[in-house]
């Protein structure tokens, strides 16, 4: 009977752990490790399962004519915030505080940043009202999006009117 309660034990531990996520911080330190070893920045994203504009993003990012791109400016990171109820075993734990220190915390999701291999902050999704642009969708949030990505990842325009092509669609 011991034997048996202890395989019960251990077989929920072992379950919760293969489901437990990363902490923010360490999640954050391997991407600014890899972007020094790789002399690139981090696009940190924050995000969240439920979040509509969230996967619209992310899916901008990873088309085959976009992916190139971003893969070869950015290392790029996610961080999952904001979840509830049964998700919210998803949320990589310390992700809201240090959404909250890179002044996220009213902001919206996604909410992103660009960080130097030393972690300091180059842009962020805050347009010049302090408004979050989140995935950017109007030809005014992606001019904005653009002018982000041309100052903190050194991009040439043929690779910012792909980028521009692509988040300007209706999504």
């Amino acid at each position: 009977m011991k034997f048996s309660k202890i395989i019960v034990i251990l077989t929920i531990f072992l379950f919760q752990f293969n489901f437990a996520q990363e902490k923010a911080d360490v999640v954050l330190n391997k991407a600014l490790t890899e972007a020094k070893s790789k002399n690139k920045n981090v696009l940190l994203v924050f995000h969240a399962s439920w979040c509509k504009w969230c996967h619209v993003m992310e899916k901008n990012m990873n088309l085959p004519e976009t992916k190139p791109i971003f893969d070869k400016k950015f290392v790029t990171t996610y961080v999952d915030v904001q979840e509830m109820g049964e998700k919210k075993k998803l949320e990589n734990p310390g992700g809201q505080e240090l959404m909250n220190k890179y002044k996220g915390e009213n902001a919206g999701l996604p909410f992103w940043l660009v960080l130097n291999p030393k972690g300091e902050v180059l842009a962020d999704s805050f347009n010049e009202k302090n408004e979050n642009l989140g995935c950017p969708s109007t030809a005014e949030e992606v001019a904005v999006f653009i002018a982000k990505l041309k100052e903190s990842s050194k991009m040439n325009d043929k690779e910012l009117q792909t980028i521009q092509t692509v988040f300007a669609k209706k999504n």
